[in-house]
């Protein structure tokens, strides 16, 4: 049993732990990301430093690695450990995956914030509820120009839409980790939270860091 879940574990971490925006920026741009806007390897930072191609391409990127360490992980977890439940296999390959691209080791534990992962770990195992919570990340955008508060409360959003739209039994792991991964992405927004409240955060399309 302990192989087969940390083989998950693993796999799901070099899969969530590619630097697919630091990567992208290097090729194509021949920058560091991390020493250009907000320092964050995410697509928003790209988006911001490298323009809408390479912003685009590290979301679609950053989403499918989440997609593919939930698929992969439930392939293992019924090849390997049949007994367990394919939603706790996915979970956490879902939650490590996240923490790969949070915490990776090739940049010294410092990464982007989750928020295409998240929505790519979720699109596989839950795709209802991914698309009305990112359904709520569009529409705050639109609002507001604000995407860390469209991420804040896509992300918030997503465990309840989950409640609601996953049908059947769904183990106590699973539910937990949409409500870990949703905590983990909000967490990691904790400065813009901050630069929300007092009023200085900037909006998408203005050229202040992210």
């Amino acid at each position: 049993m302990v192989f087969p879940i940390l083989l998950i574990a693993i796999a799901a971490y070099l899969l969530g732990s590619i630097p697919t925006g630091y990567l992208l920026m290097r090729l194509f741009r021949h920058e560091d990301i991390r020493q250009a806007g907000s320092g964050n390897i995410g697509a928003t930072n790209v988006l911001r430093s490298g323009g809408k191609g390479l912003g685009a391409a590290t979301f679609l990127l950053d989403m499918l690695k989440g997609c593919s360490a939930v698929w992969l992980g439930g392939l293992l977890g019924a090849l390997l450990i049949p007994q367990c439940s394919r939603y706790d296999a996915q979970a956490l390959a879902a939650l490590i995956a996240v923490m790969g691209h949070v915490f990776p080791v090739w940049l010294g534990f410092r990464g982007g914030k989750g928020v295409a992962t998240g929505f790519g770990v979720f699109l596989a195992a839950t795709p209802l509820a991914a698309l009305a919570a990112i359904s709520v990340f569009f529409l705050f955008i639109l609002i507001s120009r604000y995407v860390s508060l469209a991420s804040i409360l896509g992300s918030a959003s997503f465990p309840f839409f989950a409640m609601w739209l996953v049908k059947g039994d769904r183990p106590p792991f699973f539910i937990a980790v949409e409500f870990a991964v949703a905590l983990l992405i909000i967490v990691k927004h904790h400065q813009n939270i901050r630069r929300l409240i007092a009023g200085t955060e900037s909006r998408l399309g203005a050229k202040k860091p992210a």
